[in-house]
This record gives C-alpha cells, sequence and structure tokens, in this order.
C-alpha cells in the first residue's frame, strides 16, 4: 500500500492503488481481470467474461430502487504503457509507482494509469460501497482499449440490460462529453533498399528526446513538438549533403501517444562530422525558439556508434525523408459546427526499421467519415508516391452528438447542484469506446465525465486529487438521481 490510498474518496483510492500493483498494458489485461473476478465474486456478484476478455459485473439495485432505469458504468482495463529513456521499466512485470506532489498524483518516470484507471477504480468502488444508492447496475469493463479498441469491437448484442451508460474515461474535471472522433490505423511499410557502408565511413546516433509528448487527440491541438517530425526535418536537411548517409530510423513507441523521442543511425566520412554537427545545432537553436513555452526541453545529440552493416541507398533515403517530412501530422481541421473544437487530426506515432522494411504507423482521427477519409487519403498519396505500401485497418466509428440526451442533461443539473456551476458540454478529439457501443446498442442513452487528468499517455500523466473527489460525488449522485423512466429526466 501507498500513501495514496489515506486520500478521498478512500475506496477508490485503495482500489486505484491495487490496479498500480497488477501490470495492465494493452494486451496483458489478464492478471488484473482476474483479480477483480476473484474480488467481484467474493462480495457475491454475478460476473461475465465475454468471448473477447471483457468483462461484466452485476448488482441488485438497492432496497426501493429496483424499477429504476438500469445503469451501465464503463471502464476499461488496460493503460498506456510509456516510460522515460533512462528508466528502466517491464510494463508487463513491474507496478506503477504512485506518489503526490502538490495536490496531484503521478507516476515516476512512467505513464501512471490514471487513464482509465481511476475511472476503474470508480466503478469498483461503486460495486464494494453499499452505501451509493443505484438502481439495476451493471459494469462493463473492456480490454485493449488504448490500442485498438478490440473489447469494444467485439461487444456482442445482449450482452448487458441497461439503457443508460455512464463511461468514465473523459479527462477534465467540469466537462460533459456528449460526442467523440473515431478514427483509423494507417500501417505503412517501404521496402529496405540496401547497400554496403563504405570502409571510411563512421557511424553516429542522432537522438532526439526531452519533448513532451501526450495524447494523440487530446493534446493534438496544443503545438506540442513531435520527435518523429523534428526528425524528419533534420533527415531532409541531410538530402543536401549525400556523404551522410541513413542507416536505421526509429521513433515514438504507440500510434496513440504524439512522439516523445526518435533516433537516427548515421554513418558518414570524418570530413562531414563537422556538416552534420552544425546542421545539429542550427535544428536545436531553431526548436529552441520555435517550441518555447510549449516543448522547453527538447534535446539533440550526436553519439558515437558501432558502424552498420548497411545503409540506405541514396534514393530510398531521400523518399523516405521526404515522405515523412510531407505526412500529414497534427490539426488538419476545426469543426464547423462545434465551435473550439477539432474536426480532423493525424499523428505520425511510430516510425521503426525492420530487416526488410520500414515501418510507419500513423493514428488518424475525426469527428466525421468524410474528414476521415480525406487525411487517411492524403497519408496514402504521400508515401505511395515514395513506393511505400499503404493498408487501413481498425477503422472506428465517432460518437454523434445527441444534444437531446436525457442522461447528459440529467449529469448537468447534478453537477450544478453540487458543485454551483454549469458543466461545458462538449465533444472530445479522443476515441471513446461510446461509437462503437452505440452501434452496438443504438437505444443507450450515453455521457462521458471524468476527474482532471493531465499528460495521458505521456510519462508527465498525472491526476488532480480535488477532481477525483468531484468526479465521485458526482457519479454517486448521479446514480441516485437516476429515474424510473429515461423521459423523466427530459423534464428536468
Amino acid at each position: 500500500m501507498t500513501a495514496i490510498t489515506q486520500l478521498s474518496p478512500r475506496l477508490l483510492w485503495q482500489f486505484f492503488d491495487t490496479l498500480c500493483s497488477i501490470p495492465h498494458p494493452s494486451g496483458h489485461e489478464a492478471a488484473v481481470r482476474q483479480w477483480i473476478t476473484d474480488w467481484a465474486q467474493e462480495q457475491g456478484l454475478v460476473t461475465i467474461q465475454d468471448t473477447i476478455g471483457n468483462l461484466i459485473i452485476r448488482k441488485a439495485a438497492s432496497l426501493g430502487m429496483e424499477q429504476r432505469t438500469g445503469v451501465i458504468l464503463q471502464a476499461h482495463m488496460d493503460m498506456v504503457p510509456q516510460a522515460n529513456a533512462d528508466i528502466s521499466h517491464d510494463f508487463t512485470k513491474d507496478p506503477i509507482l504512485p506518489y503526490i506532489e502538490d495536490g496531484w498524483v503521478r507516476a515516476r518516470g512512467t505513464t501512471l494509469g490514471a487513464d482509465n484507471g481511476i475511472g476503474l477504480a470508480g466503478c469498483l468502488a461503486v460495486l464494494a460501497d453499499d452505501k451509493v444508492q443505484h438502481g439495476p447496475l451493471e459494469v462493463l469493463l473492456t480490454v485493449d482499449e488504448e490500442s485498438g479498441m478490440t473489447g469494444a469491437f467485439g461487444l456482442e448484442p445482449g450482452m448487458l440490460q441497461g439503457k443508460i451508460l455512464l463511461n468514465t474515461d473523459s479527462e477534465q474535471d467540469g466537462d460533459v462529453y456528449m460526442g467523440c472522433a473515431g478514427g483509423v490505423d494507417a500501417n505503412i511499410t517501404l521496402p529496405y533498399q540496401a547497400e554496403s557502408v563504405p570502409d571510411d565511413h563512421q557511424a553516429v546516433h542522432l537522438n532526439i528526446s526531452g519533448l513532451r509528448g501526450g495524447h494523440s487527440g487530446i493534446n493534438i491541438n496544443e503545438g506540442r513538438a513531435s520527435a518523429n517530425k523534428l526528425l524528419a526535418e533534420l533527415l531532409n536537411d541531410l538530402n543536401e549533403h549525400p556523404s551522410i548517409r541513413l542507416s536505421e530510423l526509429s521513433g515514438g513507441t504507440l500510434r496513440n501517444a504524439i512522439a516523445r523521442e526518435a533516433n537516427a543511425l548515421l554513418t558518414l566520412p570524418q570530413n562531414a562530422m563537422a556538416t552534420l554537427t552544425e546542421l545539429v545545432a542550427a535544428r536545436q537553436q531553431q526548436y529552441q525558439q520555435e517550441f518555447n513555452g510549449v516543448d522547453d526541453f527538447i534535446h539533440l545529440e550526436l553519439v558515437p556508434a558501432e558502424r552498420p552493416q548497411r545503409m540506405m541507398t541514396q534514393d530510398l533515403q531521400q523518399k523516405l525523408s521526404q515522405a515523412l517530412l510531407a505526412c500529414p501530422h497534427g490539426m488538419m481541421a476545426v469543426s464547423r459546427d462545434i465551435a473550439d473544437v477539432v474536426e480532423s487530426s493525424s499523428n505520425l506515432g511510430v516510425i521503426s526499421t525492420e530487416a526488410e522494411h520500414i515501418y510507419v504507423q500513423c493514428l488518424i482521427r475525426s469527428l466525421n467519415d468524410t474528414g476521415r477519409d480525406r487525411v487517411a487519403n492524403a497519408t496514402a498519396a504521400v508515401f505511395r508516391l515514395a513506393g511505400a505500401h499503404c493498408e487501413f485497418d481498425g477503422a472506428y466509428p465517432g460518437w454523434q452528438p445527441d444534444p437531446q440526451s436525457a442522461i447528459m442533461q440529467l449529469v448537468c443539473n447534478t453537477h450544478k447542484e453540487l458543485f454551483d456551476l454549469v458543466p461545458e458540454v462538449k465533444v472530445i478529439h479522443a476515441g471513446l469506446e461510446c461509437g462503437l457501443f452505440k452501434a452496438i446498442y443504438p437505444e443507450w442513452d450515453m455521457v462521458s465525465f471524468g476527474p482532471t487528468i493531465q499528460g495521458a499517455h505521456s510519462p508527465d500523466e498525472r491526476v488532480h486529487i480535488e477532481a477525483v473527489s468531484r468526479f465521485w460525488q458526482l457519479l454517486v449522485r448521479v446514480l441516485r438521481q437516476i429515474p424510473e423512466d429515461t423521459a423523466v429526466s427530459r423534464k428536468l
């Protein structure tokens, strides 16, 4: 147990502390799912695991509330695994180490997993606390949300009985979400065309580090630097200096996280080292000025390396660097219908060098299929001109806003009652599972809310302690005020 177990609401924080102790990155949720199943069965709760690995837990209504409309509380069990370069952490084996700092909880050098661990802990706390009043209750815990929404894709019709879904995967206290972006993955491969490294060449690593990174949806409009795009600029600089050659490159680790680090293995003759050093120094100075106040710790360095056996042909190096430079990245369009909302974006998330090809992965998001397809087509065109193969998969729909949502109105009214503040109703530029749920259960009335989480998908992730308390108060009060018929809440 850590110090966070003494925070309020204590039951929620105790569950979160336990979650931190059980490794659960995307694709490795079995241990945490088993722990939750064992705990729920000890409480006498009904548990169902579906064929894809999602977990459903049912709890009977509080006395006198049996006729209330059934509610589904929803969270996902996986977390994004990101660590600083100087941290040795195996997310499949090592626990997260949370600590308290200036009113926030964060982790030591890694992502915290507050996204969506706080929401998950809140769902379990509702199940555990018999003082929480509610109607018929189901908790839906999905797998693999962060890397592919596999759980939401695999959810079967008829598994759940409720009519209202409360999604806990939002990250701003005081906001209520009624819609989200859809998305699609672009998977790109470019054949590696090799030449032997000349005998007079030495090798050096070009490292880019110190960037903030962040969530590729929520933070995409903030002007944060992408290490992959900075690397593309530097590699494009080298096209003017053909004696400096590229052997390997890599950058980013997740399609849904803005790349914080990138690396290129270069070979060059001794007399070209001064030129390379000058180019890197010039870009370092430029980035310090360009990203001042946004990304203040960008660091470029050259480190001697062991000479590789191969390097890219000049033609491949030029085509690759230009394709990466031209690859759509960042905010592409703003919504015409909803003020201050990003419509479409793209994240150049992952670059890696394999034995026979270079692999690139982008995550394209949009509120609508038209915007998604426009950015996807532009991405494919850029890389196909370079001779690459581009495939799209994992497409998921957005959650179309419903301004007449009864549960949204109830949550807003309850927030006003509790905190004397009308929350902002928003559409989030991130891939909540609600769009997929709506396709399977079109009758559900849905809303999403959560505490303030900053730096999600990066080691800077932190969750605001007081916001967690307000999230819990709102969740408990909303459950108590669910009417017998959702039509009643339309009149509130």
